[in-house]
């Protein structure tokens, strides 16, 4: 109700639906999906690790949650919302056919860039069967990173926004278990080889670990300094149920300007 009593672009969700528990039925995803309908603004919505990965907690096969995520959230070409925009899917691919919630689409002269990275060590280190599903959606994730860093760099784009789930555990602070490989490690050096490369602002949001945050993570690796065109932010979590206002401002140096939205305006 708050943001549709607003002029807003789009809204971006960062994933997780639902808690790590659960539920993770069909009932409680089609619901969330006509809750989101509400919404008179464009919805991007890409999925988080309570959504799918943890799924298996509540005795459902997590590739099969997945799967009804992308169906419910991702079947066209279109966002979801009572308006909508145009969105390019890495599924366009016949190499990345399943991978429809790799979406991008440019707006005030930057590139927006949906990527499938979770939370818990993002599904890898479980089973093997899941370790072979991460292998296949990381090597998706950073061709879809690549390509559209790429576009950004080929039309002379202002920056890039990219958006997961996943804390990508900057601070190592992810205790995996043991003998687990680090999930989210070539996550995080491609952020930072695409920062560099692309040399405009890079904003990165996530969510995950509920705790807002905006600083500069990523260290140039030779210069030893934090990367400058490189921002990160986390979004609020429960129980801070609360979302971020950002705009574009190309006459600014950062290009990007985000803060937490006012609190709603009390009904008479």
């Amino acid at each position: 109700d708050d943001m549709n009593a607003q002029e807003l672009a789009f809204v971006v969700h960062v994933g997780d639906i639902t808690s790590g528990r659960g539920p993770c039925s069909d009932a409680w995803f089609e619901a969330r999906q006509r809750q989101y309908q509400r919404l008179r603004h464009p919805l991007i919505l890409i999925p988080g690790d309570n959504d799918w990965v943890d799924c298996h907690r509540s005795g459902h096969d997590p590739m099969e949650r997945l799967d009804k995520m992308r169906r419910l959230f991702h079947s066209g070409d279109r966002s979801i919302g009572q308006r909508s925009i145009a969105l390019e899917r890495q599924s366009s691919n016949p190499r990345f056919a399943q991978y429809r919630e790799h979406v991008r689409w440019i707006a005030g002269d930057v590139v927006f860039i949906g990527l499938n990275v979770q939370g818990s060590n993002n599904n890898l280190g479980r089973t093997p069967a899941m370790d072979e599903e991460y292998r296949r959606r990381n090597n998706a994730v950073l061709a879809w990173l690549e390509e559209s860093i790429t576009l950004a760099i080929d039309r002379r784009l202002a920056g890039a926004l990219i958006f997961v789930q996943a804390n990508p555990d900057f601070e190592g602070r992810y205790q995996r278990k043991p003998g687990a490989r680090d999930g989210l490690e070539d996550f995080r050096n491609a952020l930072r080889q695409q920062a560099l490369r692309f040399g405009k602002p890079v904003l990165l949001v996530h969510g995950d670990t509920h705790i807002y945050q905006q600083d500069r993570p990523l260290t140039d690796p030779v210069a030893g300094t934090p990367i400058g065109n490189f921002v990160r932010v986390e979004v609020p979590g429960s129980p801070q149920t609360r979302w971020l206002k950002a705009g574009i401002n190309k006459r600014n140096s950062g290009v990007f300007a985000v803060s937490p939205a006012p609190p709603p305006t009390p009904q008479p």
